[in-house]
């Protein structure tokens, strides 16, 4: 027991030191330990750009299975392939080998020489994976839906067509399809395309939040990442809500946990009322009242981590 703990000890400060020293190699450590924890990608990734890292999208001609650093000055994260949400790694492999052979020259040469199928180079395209090789999202994906098995004798032959130029989409719609292909998005957060409504609803951000007064009566709003109930809180949950800012973590009491039980268990995008407390650094939202925005998204797939 005393060597365990000295070990964690040790791990603790390392990580510690890790963050506050090198927080593009911790960021990378941790995405390529997931699922790990109480935190998604999608957090970690933000909480990494709000530190300084810059973070580089997943693509077929830079990205490794695993996430990577790639030094150019301030060392910046470049996502891997395993966040691509369909591929396997043994696709990932072949594609990284072939890469190292020579640049790819298309989406076709891609998957010609990666032996790559219809499923492959699709995921591929939605995450938008891509963009060296065919540009923006609608095109990746007319490009892949383009791609067709050939028979044996002609597998080797390029088949040149001409070229439909589609119109990119909006930057909902690629956010989207980010958080449906990999878990997160490197452009605006969800929530802050939503700022503007949310803002007319009064609802704080999370750095408007953190320097507010103990006591202060405050709504917040954002995506819940994290619903946990230990079993010693005596039915209290404790909700991490992200917004483009930050996080609020939230104090639910068992009272208002019975009276707002419905938005509190299936909301994807939360309101919360409440009561601002801050001391000793410790800053936290003691709920009053719940409310379930999560209409507000659309299709938008993101989902919370539950622990009991």
């Amino acid at each position: 027991p005393e060597s365990h703990a000295a070990s964690f000890a040790l791990l603790a400060y390392a990580s510690a030191w890790l963050k506050r020293h090198q927080p593009a190699c911790f960021l990378a450590g941790l995405l390529n330990a997931q699922p790990m924890g109480f935190y998604p990608p999608s957090q970690l990734v933000q909480d990494g750009q709000r530190h300084g890292v810059e973070v580089r999208p997943p693509d077929v001609m830079a990205s490794d299975w695993d996430c990577t650093l790639e030094a150019a000055g301030q060392p910046a994260v470049r996502l891997g392939l395993r966040l691509v949400a369909g591929l396997s790694e043994a696709s990932a492999v072949r594609i990284v080998q072939a890469r190292g052979a020579a640049p790819f020259a298309s989406t076709e040469d891609l998957a010609l020489r990666a032996c790559l199928d219809g499923q492959d180079v699709r995921a591929l395209a939605a995450a938008d994976a891509l963009l060296s090789l065919s540009g923006h999202r609608r095109q990746q994906v007319w490009d892949a839906s383009a791609l067709h098995a050939a028979p044996a004798l002609l597998r080797e032959a390029p088949v040149d067509e001409d070229l439909l130029e589609l119109p990119a989409a909006a930057e909902g719609e690629e956010v989207l399809f980010d958080y449906a292909a990999t878990g997160l998005t490197l452009r605006t957060h969800p929530v802050g395309l939503l700022r503007g409504e949310l803002a007319g609803r009064g609802l704080s951000t999370a750095e408007q939040l953190r320097d507010a007064p103990t006591g202060r009566l405050v709504r917040a709003c954002g995506l819940v990442t994290v619903r946990q109930q230990p079993s010693t809180a005596t039915g209290t949950v404790f909700v991490s809500l992200e917004d483009e800012t930050g996080t609020v973590n939230v104090i639910v009491w068992r009272r208002v946990r019975e009276q707002f039980r419905a938005p509190l268990l299936a909301a994807r995008l939360l309101e919360v009322r409440g009561t601002w407390q801050s001391e000793g650094g410790v800053r936290h939202l003691v709920a009053g009242y719940l409310a379930d925005l999560s209409p507000m998204l659309g299709g938008l797939g993101v989902a919370s981590r539950d622990f009991r």
